[in-house]
């Protein structure tokens, strides 16, 4: 069974700096492209970045780039999330997922991701 455990959240300041990781089991690691998404109060989730499965491949959200760093080990089975400047926009859930597999890309969408973690909160203070 596929397990995905964020870890990282918490409350910064804005313009300070989180890092997020999410520890992954009970699948292939380096099979399968990892995503960042994350969910504000009454939004609908949304795309922040996404990894291949190699780390060749990464794209971002417009309203991080710049900011954002995703990278992942896959000797430690974990994917990362460096936040940077944050902002009061960028406060959420923060989600990890795991994509279908087998394929050496990083989607966006989050119908191409199967498995998906618990999510961790971020709150950034003004």
């Amino acid at each position: 069974q596929v397990q995905l455990v964020e870890s990282g959240g918490g409350l910064v300041q804005a313009g300070g700096s989180l890092r997020l990781s999410c520890a992954a089991s009970g699948l292939t690691f380096s099979y399968y492209g990892m995503g960042w998404f994350r969910q504000a109060p009454g939004k609908e989730r949304e795309f922040v970045a996404s990894i291949s499965w190699g780390g060749r491949f990464k794209y971002y959200a417009d309203a991080v780039k710049g900011r954002f760093t995703i990278s992942r080990d896959n000797a430690k089975n974990t994917v990362y999330l460096q936040m940077n400047s944050l902002k009061s926009d960028d406060m959420g859930v923060y989600y990890c997922a795991a994509d279908r597999g087998g394929r050496n890309a990083a989607p966006q969408d989050g119908r191409l991701f199967n498995s998906w973690g618990q999510g961790t909160q971020v709150t950034v203070s003004s």
